[in-house]
């Protein structure tokens, strides 16, 4: 069986290193919707749903095995009939809080380590809306989605650990 993962979850819940840790054992490709929901400007704007859906459709179809993490709640409802396996990270808002103060240079986002410690306060009241909002970014969300989510799943409620993942995902076919 082809594996199809999702990873979701809060800011700074280790969605984009639990996902570059399985593709790396797995040899096979990740997207990081981060890269692809936004227009490039210093301004952020996000792009149509329909031109980002168009993106991450072309990534599923152009690859057998595949990894989409995100906190984008209605892009990853649109595509979560097509994966079969479901990551929801979900520690205490104090660990991503911290994980994402230790956060290194995300250089696929920001031009400069100045420039993603400058958007860092955003960052930190981002995280902290999570458990009380009400929008696709949000606990409430991301819940439901796991609530519905058919396939194989788990939650994780503290830093993932690479034994458990590893335990837990069925191996290639």
């Amino acid at each position: 069986m082809a594996k199809k993962i999702i990873i979701l979850g809060n800011s700074s819940s280790g969605k984009s290193s639990l996902a570059q840790k399985i593709a790396e054992v797995y040899q096979i490709p990740y997207l990081d919707l981060d890269t692809i929901a936004w227009e490039s400007g210093l301004t952020p704007q996000r792009r149509s749903f329909d031109d980002v859906y168009a993106d991450i459709f072309e990534f599923m179809e152009s690859n057998a095995h595949w990894i989409i993490e995100g906190c984008y709640g209605d892009l990853i409802a649109s595509m979560s009939e097509y994966a079969n396996q479901l990551i929801f990270l979900n520690p205490d808002i104090e660990v991503c809080l911290d994980n994402c103060r230790k956060r290194p240079w995300e250089s696929h986002k920001y031009d400069s380590l100045e420039a993603q410690n400058a958007n860092l306060e955003m960052l930190v009241s981002w995280i902290k809306k999570y458990p009380h909002g009400d929008d696709e970014f949000s606990l409430v969300a991301h819940g439901h989605i796991f609530k519905t989510f058919e396939g194989n799943k788990v939650e994780y409620n503290h830093n993932w650990e690479e034994k458990d993942v590893f335990s837990w995902l069925n191996p290639l076919d």
